[in-house]
């Protein structure tokens, strides 16, 4: 696919949305790649890193290598992924804390349009269908209301953070910022971040590199083999995933982090008894956002 260099700039500001979601935890930059069109070719991108593009890189040949892979799509958006979670990590992890119903609602919206347009492009509905349908929207359910884990913190555990972390991360609907709280790596992985912490974070984003060009192949192979119970499978993981960005919470349990500052470790779903009216109107803002990025999707492909 050719691009122009207003399409790779257009790729770096759908990496940064990618990154903005993937440091919530409750939204997948999954998603968001569904939601913006590049899903398909993100997928097949990372599938591509593999012994024989390996190959070509260490032998020298840089530009076969580069082209194997899709480079120039993979760098415009990563590059858009790092500027977001080393940029927005801070900000984002402040709007949690200082509004964060306002900010569940409006990726309540979100996620409630992307599960209406991904299962829209299932062509067929049938037992196999629905029964993966089903299934993934039970699985997410299980997923958001399990109890986060007291957990280790030495390098191979970060490692295999990074690993599943990953591997959520790019499934529509399932969060790998959330996976990581129930990992209970969430905050130290953040804090990494902040800090500019290298060792924790080369180590974490090697665990990734291996799960994602892993995983990757088996989710290629199922887009390409069994679609529509692969979207299925995925409109039901967004479903599901809504119980998590519910946007009114009550704290059950609480933690100190290092900074001695009292943070909620596990949320449970109320009714809704302050700024409804601002989280309706965010959460409509969410679901616009969606629809008007999915037309813009559409009619791309459509010329």
């Amino acid at each position: 696919m050719k691009r122009k260099m207003k399409d790779y700039a257009l790729l770096t500001l759908k990496g940064i949305c990618m990154g903005a979601a993937d440091v919530v935890p409750g939204v997948s930059g999954g998603t968001i790649a569904f939601i913006v069109g590049i899903y398909d070719e993100l997928i097949d991108s990372i599938k591509s890193i593999n012994r024989e593009s390996l190959k070509m890189f260490f032998t020298g040949k840089w530009k076969t290598f580069w082209r194997m892979i899709n480079g120039n799509f993979l760098f415009s958006l990563l590059l858009g992924i790092g500027i977001s979670i080393f940029s927005l990590a801070k900000l984002i992890t402040w709007l949690l804390v200082a509004y964060p119903i306002l900010v569940w609602a409006f990726f309540f919206g979100l996620v409630l349009a992307s599960t209406w347009f991904v299962g829209k492009d299932i062509k067929e509905w049938n037992w196999k269908t629905l029964t993966g349908f089903v299934l993934g929207a039970a699985i997410a359910y299980y997923i958001t209301v399990a109890t986060p884990a007291e957990t280790p913190s030495n390098l191979l555990f970060i490692f295999l953070c990074g690993a599943i972390a990953i591997c959520a991360m790019i499934l529509p609907g399932i969060s790998g910022s959330f996976i990581l709280v129930l990992l209970g790596k969430y905050f130290f992985v953040m804090e990494a971040v902040k800090t500019f912490n290298l060792k924790i974070i080369l180590v974490f984003a090697a665990g990734a590199f291996l799960g994602i060009t892993s995983f990757s192949r088996v989710l290629s192979y199922a887009l390409k083999h069994f679609r529509n119970i692969t979207l299925a499978v995925l409109t039901g993981f967004m479903l599901g995933s809504l119980n998590k960005v519910w946007p009114w919470k009550e704290t059950v349990k609480t933690f100190v982090d290092s900074h001695g500052v009292t943070k909620p470790l596990i949320e449970v779903n109320a009714m809704p008894d302050q700024y409804i009216l601002e989280a309706a109107l965010l959460a409509l803002a969410g679901f616009f956002l969606v629809y008007v990025l999915e037309k813009l999707s559409s009619r791309k492909s459509a010329g």
